[in-house]
């Protein structure tokens, strides 16, 4: 298996220096507490850690270099995209997936279908740079899967969506414009909407070597975790898959750039309002109320946008304290 067809790009090839260059480049597969496995161009091997050097810090997906031989960890390469999010509790945030071209936003066509869930998802994908998808699962189990298409479609502009069946080898066809060799895609999504169901199916495994799969729940909607830890695999067209834990709930911070991106028909509205601090709320000549009232804007969709830029002021560092001596603060309490 050449590099190349592991993800490898001139990105990394620019960081490698020349006292590096007889090093094995590798590609982080699993990241457990005190051990990791990496894809190489021999296979899948596991890394060697050096004393006293744990795990944190390293996310799947992640390319390092190692020692040939012994396949001791010399050091990783910084990423071109890096999906991370906030965790209740701590100020450090969870790494999810490295190197990720494309992230699958992974829903069902049922209740589990939530607009504010998404739109986290969106925020994620934005703010890392990578490509986000709708993928919606269960389209074989409605009548007519276009009305959630359409709610999915009008989450942010030129949003690619998709709705499938995930167990169908059609589900192939349809995703392979962002399958290709060499290409990353991640999934996520809430437990049940069929994640492990469409990484199978992607990966084409066997019954044997097959990702455990749960359904939902009837009375609402909720699923059962199936997969405990993320994971790389390789997929049908030559790209790689990382898989994640379902995530019922997603706190955001230092998502500017995402937010931007994400309520697009916002942020252009926002520098024609009369006053440039704005909170478009009850200022006089808000052109974002303006379009409220107007019926140009959808009123929830404001709500929305105001309680996702709360919570990324609330969970964001600032900086305090004399100049040269700054030390990070969170200006709120996370939500």
């Amino acid at each position: 298996m050449s590099l190349t067809e592991l993800g490898w790009s001139a990105f990394f090839d620019e960081q490698i220096g020349p006292d590096e260059t007889g090093l094995a480049r590798a590609r982080v597969a699993t990241v457990h507490r005190s051990r990791m496995t990496a894809q190489s161009e021999i296979g899948l091997v596991k890394l060697g850690l050096p004393v006293q050097r744990n795990t944190t810090g390293f996310a799947v997906g992640d390319w390092v270099l190692i020692e040939p031989g012994t396949h001791m960890l010399v050091r990783r390469l910084e990423r071109q995209t890096l999906l991370q999010r906030q965790t209740e509790g701590s100020h450090t945030p969870q790494l999810i997936a490295a190197n990720v071209d494309t992230l699958f936003i992974v829903t069902s066509c049922n209740e589990d279908f939530n607009h504010a869930r998404l739109e986290r998802y969106l925020v994620l994908a934005n703010e890392a740079g990578t490509t986000p998808v709708i993928v919606l699962t269960k389209a074989d189990q409605i009548d007519d899967a276009a009305p959630f298409l359409q709610k999915a479609a009008e989450l942010q502009r030129a949003l690619p969506v998709v709705a499938l069946n995930a167990k169908s080898d059609e589900a192939m066809t349809a995703l392979a414009p962002w399958c290709g060799a060499g290409q990353t895609v991640a999934l996520v999504g809430s437990s049940g909407v069929g994640k492990s169901t469409l990484l199978n199916t992607l990966a084409a495994k066997s019954p044997e070597a097959a990702q455990a799969t749960g359904g939902i729940r009837k009375g609402d909607d909720k699923g059962r975790h199936t997969t405990t830890a993320r994971s790389l695999h390789p997929i049908v067209g030559g790209g790689w898959l990382i898989d994640t834990p379902g995530m019922r709930t997603l706190h955001v911070g230092e998502i500017a750039v995402g937010l931007d991106i994400l309520f697009a028909e916002i942020t252009e509205l926002a520098p024609q309002c009369r006053f440039r601090d704005c909170s478009h709320t009850q200022e006089p000549g808000c052109a974002v109320q303006a379009a409220v009232a107007a019926g140009t804007l959808d009123a929830e969709r404001l709500s929305r946008w105001r309680k996702l830029v709360e919570e990324n002021r609330d969970n964001t560092v600032t900086k305090s304290g004399p100049r040269g001596n700054k030390t990070p603060e969170f200006r709120g309490k996370r939500r």
